[in-house]
């Protein structure tokens, strides 16, 4: 009998040591999420005309996506998608509602976010930046979301000001040195005059101060920058909302640009070099190994910093059609970098589908934290890790309340539907320039389908019946 008790000692033991052991390999997740970048406006996906070494350094050190998706061709719906792990037919907050729909735009208590799953899991979250489904007033705000801590911005029309009056630190204001031009309703949109306090700026700052209070872990960072997303309001007003400190156009001094244009590059090559000491302090702390980074962008590329700037310039989007607010190729696949050392391999490349959906699977599985119900979301983990147990979407889907709504579909990774539908294969046609439904009446058949199946009203996004009529 004691001998089947110490047996059973020995074997819970044993357990328990295997679960700490678990827990203590259970990495760090930084995620770093740029704002209105292209899927070409980075070197490792083809940029020449802008200088991004860091993030193509990352690249070579981890794997490269060449299929990986945003949640939407917009920012709030798309980081919906990222915090609930559900696609857009799904997911709370499908579209910008703007200030006079803010409750269209917020998340509610029910919804259960990816920082709450992990927060639930020991890990301390943090999000630093961007915030765009709540306010500080609400059941959105941050905090009441999952987020053990937060800085920046909680609106995204405040957020198109890189050189805000203030900024909101776990529900309290704090107060910048930047003298503000208001513009417009909503509160802190607008332009600087005096342009003093650049927010990416301080965003890193903040980002390092969390990695030093958190370096033992496990920690969870969502690091949403404003870069390179415009100021909407100057560019309106003065005609360049392409706004970066002075010192930065240094890098593009000798190019034959217009100030918007070297406005633009300025932004992403100072971005690039910020992830870089980033990524240095990650090594300084002792962290390098023991956490994964990411790094993707919200959604396309814009056309609105001002009339002298246009993405084609910089071939923004590679060699997909499209942009910000398209649903073709161009307006929602992204960059997508791992980084995890002696883990994720190095230089490598992978053509794995993959959405923002996808994350909140994702990272529960690192975190070892149980995945909520009602979820559109698969683990890309064994891509990760070179496993062959890879399991894949049947299709992806998004929508799209700007502009009229409209949806689209990818199928089986192969096949891009649009409402009304047209068909592209994206295998032999990835600039999507030839309809070819009228060839594949069974696909369109099931795209109709599933236009219809695939999602489901909330209360304040709606489908339009008439969307899926024949073209």
């Amino acid at each position: 009998m004691h001998l089947m008790i110490r047996k059973s000692l020995s074997f819970l033991l044993c357990l328990t040591g295997l679960a700490i052991a678990r827990a203590a390999e259970r990495p760090n997740i930084v995620f770093i999420l740029a704002d209105d970048l292209g899927y070409g406006e980075i070197g490792a996906y083809g940029q020449e005309m802008i200088s991004t070494p860091a993030l193509d350094r990352l690249a070579k050190e981890g794997m490269r996506f060449t299929r990986f998706y945003a949640g939407s061709s917009v920012c709030a719906p798309s980081r919906s998608v990222l915090m609930t792990g559900q696609h857009v037919g799904h997911t709370r907050v499908r579209g910008n509602a703007g200030g006079d729909r803010s409750e269209a735009q917020t998340l509610q208590p029910e919804d259960v976010t990816v920082a709450r799953v992990l927060r639930d899991a020991g890990y301390t979250t943090g999000l630093i930046g961007k915030w765009g489904l709540g306010s500080d007033t609400n059941a959105g705000e941050p905090k009441k979301q999952g987020f053990d801590y937060y800085f920046g911005f909680l609106s995204q029309t405040h957020a198109h000001n890189h050189y805000p009056d203030f900024l909101w630190r776990n529900g309290q204001r704090v107060s910048l040195p930047n003298d503000i031009v208001r513009i417009g309703k909503s509160e802190g949109t607008g332009y600087s005059r005096s342009r003093l306090a650049y927010a990416n700026d301080l965003f890193f700052v903040e980002a390092e101060k969390f990695l030093e209070n958190h370096r033992d872990g496990p920690f969870f960072l969502y690091l949403a920058l404003t870069t390179p997303h415009a100021n909407n309001e100057r560019a309106r007003e003065l005609g360049d909302g392409n706004e970066v400190p002075a010192e930065e156009y240094a890098d593009y001094a000798d190019r034959p640009w217009n100030t918007s244009q070297k406005g633009h590059a300025a932004m992403i090559t100072r971005m690039d070099r910020q992830i870089g000491q980033l990524l240095a302090k990650l090594k300084e702390l002792g962290l390098d190994g023991k956490t994964i980074v990411m790094f993707s962008s919200d959604n396309g590329p814009h056309r609105e910093g001002g009339p002298n700037y246009t993405p084609e310039f910089f071939r923004a989007s590679g060699p997909l059609r499209g942009i910000k607010r398209d649903l073709y190729e161009g307006g929602i696949r992204e960059p997508m970098i791992v980084r995890w050392p002696g883990q994720v391999a190095a230089d490598a490349v992978s053509d794995h589908v993959a959405y923002f959906g996808d994350m909140m699977a994702t990272w529960a599985e690192l975190a070892g934290a149980t995945l909520p119900a009602h979820t559109d979301s698969l683990s890309f983990m064994p891509t990760l890790l070179r496993e062959k147990s890879q399991p894949l979407h049947e299709y992806l889907y998004w929508e799209l309340y700007e502009r009229g709504f409209s949806q689209a579909l990818l199928l089986d990774g192969r096949w891009k539907a649009k409402a009304p539908v047209q068909l592209f294969d994206l295998q032999n046609d990835l600039s999507e320039q030839t309809n070819v439904a009228a060839r594949y009446p069974e696909l369109v058949a099931r795209a109709r389908g599933l236009f219809v199946s695939a999602r489901t009203d909330n209360q304040y996004w709606k489908f339009n019946q008439t969307n899926i009529s024949a073209p």
